[in-house]
């Protein structure tokens, strides 16, 4: 017996049929509402980091609206059409048969839902399509603006922007085409099945006339559509990569080239056969066609090709090749910035004469001991001063003026924020409170202190320089009037500003604090852009937190590097932005390039693994993407400012028909040149420098490309290898930049002085015997600025390479590494440099060493101060605590170099000092002692206490230094 109550279910299935449609559209509205937000907010983002990029979004949203509802449109239009023509040419009656009784239950279940069915499958379609277009933005804006190159290529006779622009774009049409006329085809071939029009079974023809007149047309669409291919495919030829090198080869041109156009002959017949099957019964015509189009592709486009590179083209593969390898050459030189390059013979003298040393004299006050790739956890120790603040490693390298005006090699950094202080967690101290990081460090990079740490120039919170200890005191050098780092390489995911808590700024005498008065970031002034942000980053905080006021802002995307990338997603930039203090401010420099797969018959090569070396295995680098490129330039010098995130892009290159190109697609976005001359009140263009990851593939490139002999380059006898770094296991040696005198070329009647450069070694491909130098110019202001030199060595002279030197190093300071190793010290070799000197090469490397605990672990006491130096010349090695000491053991008989002139005062004989400057310094020298003990014992609280301490006496000492009526002694720490 039942007691269910009549009606109840009845009731309960009509609630569930309104809820379910209900349940679904709220589900649409939310999904909708998560994307309204996620293109709104970008949209703010592009508003808020200069003018005229809210344009780089409205034509990318444009584009991409415009290629999804077109891309998607017309696939629905072609798919609907052919399927509404398949369904009106169904069958009136279908013969009884097995096959077709088992499909009229599926026809039963599809009939009554036919037309919802369609409509589902056409919009998924519409979606997929539509996005599958949208991601072809690059290639439509780039066809679309398209700029000549003003060369033709040796093959086709087309300029080379057909094939870097128009030929991606034509292939993309293409492509899409195929696909439709194939989803065409499967949806008709799956109808006319469904309801008749096509049988597997039974007697009698296959397929109804309407079916095979459909389908042939379709079929014939495809073989056109393969026509047209197989013609596209002979420009493709210009990257085969079927020979030695990229490019046409002898068989690409004289077998496949032909046979590619054969081929699209017959299938242009074939396609008019299948056509013509609309009127005629029978496939055996287009059979036949399609047959022949099959074979012909085999023996034609397969064997042919085949047959002629084994018996004409192996016998005698030097001669036949040459004109090829010619063409190779000749393009992959110019598409990566190289034509220019010519190896200079350099004689590479194993011994010092006297006036070779006095001619090099100048540069050894500059030649660097400093190494940003060991010195991060030192700068960490000594600089970072709360545990919440942290450098980049390895750190970065610049030329600022000494107080003398001369430029000396700086290593840089900014002390950047990494988290909040250990007892001050949750989200107001993480997003409202530490929002930022505080000021500029430098060193000098060609001498440390007396006790082996770096000889700062710019330091401390607030900002102070070396010069306060000075007698009397000068003015420090950089003025820098917004220290604080809202904008860099580890700021927090976001930050709010302006909110009623007052921020963090810097420790001083207390915990000083501001509020942020720049204009970066975007306001949550409206409870709906609080909305927007707390979905974008799935925080409710910033809905429902009251100290967010109609002033806060909020600041996210802060890594230079990606802001630039985002601001221009044309560009692909330097994994190594460098800070610069430059009018009055802390600015990013990143270096953005223009890159291209389809310059004719140049080189490929894979991005990612042509940048890699020691430095890229470190985390503040990382690897670049492995894109595949064989064009490059350097076209823009983009800069984020660190206090506001404001991002400036400037021309660079202004003969680049890359760069051209995006500068019509993205107008009003790149600034002309010459306001890169002025930016900053003119003090940014002196710190500009030549790009690493552009230097690393074009000495790649030119490690076989200085070859530029066709039959010498197929041998590969004289080709190069850049070497492993010695001080790192089986990792790529990484360019540095070194102030050098490079020696004077032949045809020049004037010397260059010394200047700022990038620099790298090459070594034989079967030992490690230095074969050559390169080195680009890297002083924007020269005239010869991005000319790149390539010192070539004699093949009959043996030259010691960076490995070799680095095991006679291990050699001469075996009995010390045994000595430190016993008193519990780890030693840490610093970067292996090579640089031009005497008519020979000169190496120099720093020795640091730092306490055994802190290599396991103990990373509070991780300071690498600097030990030694080596230095060597030839087969001559030398060993000293500085420089310019080791230096003389290798000059033996050749002269002495003396120490840069330090910047001190004029020695005069002591004067009596008032108790109270005297007072002073002893509490400088006392606090300045007090502060090392308790870095060495790894406590950071008293380290902390003890830098207050300094900073005060500091203070007193000035003061009293400018009441005394007479120069007083400056102290001397430790």
């Amino acid at each position: 017996m039942s007691f269910r109550t009549p009606g109840i279910g009845r009731r309960l299935t009509g609630r569930t049929r309104l809820l379910v449609p209900v349940l679904a559209t709220l589900a649409v509205l939310i999904i909708l509402f998560f994307v309204f937000a996620g293109i709104w907010t970008d949209l703010l983002w592009y508003r808020s980091i200069g003018a005229g990029f809210s344009e780089v979004y409205w034509t990318q949203f444009r584009t991409k609206a415009l290629l999804f509802l077109g891309g998607g449109l017309l696939m629905v239009l072609a798919v609907g059409a052919n399927l509404i023509i398949a369904y009106r040419l169904r069958p009136a009656y279908r013969p009884l048969s097995v096959e077709q009784q088992g499909l009229e239950r599926y026809r039963a279940a599809v009939d009554p839902h036919r037309r919802l069915i369609a409509v589902v499958m056409l919009a998924g379609l519409v979606l997929l399509t539509g996005m599958s277009a949208a991601g072809q933005t690059g290639t439509w804006l780039a066809f679309m603006n398209r700029t000549p190159f003003g060369i033709k290529d040796q093959q086709f006779h087309k300029d080379i922007s057909f094939f870097v622009f128009t030929y991606p774009f034509l292939r993309m049409v293409l492509g899409f085409v195929f696909g439709m006329v194939i989803l065409s085809f499967l949806v008709s071939v799956a109808v006319h099945y469904l309801y008749g029009g096509l049988r597997l079974q039974g007697p009698g023809e296959k397929a109804s006339p309407p079916a095979r007149a459909h389908l042939s047309v379709l079929v014939g669409l495809f073989i056109l559509l393969k026509a047209i291919a197989y013609w596209f495919d002979t420009w493709g030829l210009a990257q085969s990569e079927r020979g030695r090198v990229t490019g046409p080869s002898y068989t690409d041109v004289n077998a496949v080239l032909p046979a590619k156009m054969i081929l699209a002959a017959i299938a242009l017949i074939c396609a008019l056969l299948f056509f013509v099957n609309i009127w005629r019964r029978g496939m055996m015509l287009p059979g036949v066609g399609f047959g022949l189009l099959v074979l012909s592709a085999i023996l034609i486009g397969g064997v042919y090709p085949l047959l002629v590179q084994q018996f004409q083209v192996k016998p005698n593969e030097i001669a036949k090749e040459a004109p090829y390898i010619d063409r190779n050459i000749k393009a992959t030189r110019t598409a990566y910035g190289v034509a220019n390059v010519q190896p200079q013979d350099y004689s590479a003298s194993t011994s010092l004469t006297d006036t070779q040393a006095k001619k090099y004299k100048e540069t050894v006050p500059n030649v660097r001991v400093a190494d940003p790739a060991v010195q991060s956890p030192t700068f960490q120790q000594l600089q970072s001063l709360r545990q919440f603040y942290g450098f980049s490693d390895p750190l970065d390298l610049d030329r600022y003026k000494d107080d003398k005006g001369v430029l000396r090699d700086a290593v840089v950094a900014v002390r950047e924020l990494t988290g909040t202080a250990s007892n001050a967690s949750g989200w107001v101290n993480e997003h409202l409170i530490y929002t930022h990081g505080y000021g500029f460090v430098s060193a000098l990079g060609n001498k440390v202190d007396v006790n082996g740490q770096p000889d700062f120039t710019q330091l401390n919170m607030p900002q102070t320089c070396s010069d306060a200890l000075a007698t009397p005191p000068s003015p420090c050098q950089l003025k820098i009037e917004r220290p604080q780092i809202y904008f860099g390489e580890k700021s927090p995911d976001y930050s709010v500003v302006r909110t009623t808590q007052q921020e963090f700024d810097h420790p001083d005498e207390k915990e000083v604090k501001n509020s942020y008065d720049g204009a970066g970031g975007v306001s949550l002034g409206s409870t709906f852009n609080r909305l927007l942000y707390s979905m974008k980053f799935q925080d409710r905080n910033l809905l429902l937190s009251g100290a967010i006021t109609d002033r806060s802002r909020i600041l996210y995307d802060r890594d230079p590097a990606k802001r630039v990338e985002k601001a221009a997603p044309w560009l692909t930039v330097d994994q190594n932005p460098y800070p610069v203090a430059a009018g009055g401010r802390l600015v990013w420099v990143v270096d953005g390039y223009t890159t291209s797969a389809g310059y004719p018959y140049s080189q490929r090569i894979n991005f990612g693994e042509t940048t890699a070396d020691s430095n890229t295995e470190r985390p503040s680098l990382g690897r670049q993407r492995g894109l595949d490129l064989n064009y490059m330039r350097n076209s823009v010098k983009a800069t984020v400012d660190a206090y506001d995130g404001t991002v400036t892009l400037y021309t660079w290159d202004e003969s680049d028909p890359v760069l051209k190109t995006w500068k019509k697609a993205f107008p009003d976005t790149v600034q002309d040149k010459a306001a890169l001359q002025t930016a900053f009140k003119g003090e940014l263009f002196p710190h500009l420098r030549y790009p690493e990851d552009l230097f690393k593939v074009q000495r790649g490139i030119l490690s076989k490309y200085h070859v530029t002999d066709a039959q010498g380059f197929y041998g590969g006898q004289d080709y190069w290898q850049i070497p492993n770094d010695p001080t790192s296991n089986n990792v790529t040696e990484p360019p540095f930049y070194l102030t050098v005198q490079m020696p004077q070329p032949k045809d020049q009647k004037v010397a260059q002085p010394p200047g700022f450069a990038l620099t790298s070694t090459y070594v034989a491909k079967s030992n490690n015997n230095l074969t050559a130098y390169l080195a680009a110019d890297s002083v924007p202001t020269s005239p010869t600025y991005g000319q790149i030199r390539l010192l070539k060595l004699p093949t009959d002279k043996v030259i010691w390479g960076p490995v070799q030197v680095q095991n006679e190093f291990n050699k001469i300071v075996s009995q010390d590494l045994k000595l430190l190793a016993n008193q519990s010290a780890q030693v840490v070799p610093g970067n292996l440099l090579t640089l031009p000197f005497g008519d020979g090469f000169l190496y120099v490397q720093s020795v640091f060493t730092q306490s055994a605990g802190s290599a396991a672990g103990n990373n509070s006491a991780k300071i690498p101060l600097l030990k030694n130096v080596l230095v060597a010349f030839g087969e001559t090695s030398g060993y000293g605590t500085t420089f310019e000491e080791a230096l003389n053991k290798v000059l033996a008989g050749g002269g002495t170099v003396t120490p840069p002139t330090e910047n001190k005062p004029d020695e005069q004989k002591p004067v009596a000092t008032s108790p109270t400057v005297q007072a002073a310094v002893d509490a400088v020298n006392q606090a300045y002692k007090d502060a090392e003990t308790a870095l060495k014992s790894g406590d950071l609280t008293k380290y902390a206490a003890a830098q207050k301490t300094l900073g005060d006496a500091i203070k007193r000492l000035v003061e009293a230094q400018n009441a005394a009526p007479k120069a007083t002694p400056s102290p001397t720490p430790g």
